[in-house]
């Protein structure tokens, strides 16, 4: 069995609302040196098997046709011991 982590982020260039809601609440809360927040969705996929080339193909087709908004998304993939 193999653990597959799928991050899924805004792209760099899209208002991230809530990071900026975040962000106001760490100063009502007094916390300082946070200089930015961005907040992202995190999918952990546990395979049957092992993560071949083929099953991880699948899972990137799947994490930009599913799992993400290319246009205003990216992602990251990667296997987890």
């Amino acid at each position: 069995m193999a653990r597959v982590v799928v991050d899924v982020m805004l792209k760099p260039e899209i208002l991230d609302p809530q990071g900026r809601a975040v962000m106001g609440a760490f100063a009502r809360l007094d916390v300082h040196g946070v200089a930015d927040v961005r907040q992202g969705k995190r999918f952990e996929i546990t395979l049957d098997g092992d993560a071949t080339d083929a099953a991880l193909a699948d899972l990137h087709r799947m994490a930009e046709e599913l799992l993400s908004n290319p246009v205003i998304e990216s992602y990251t993939l990667r296997v987890e011991d």
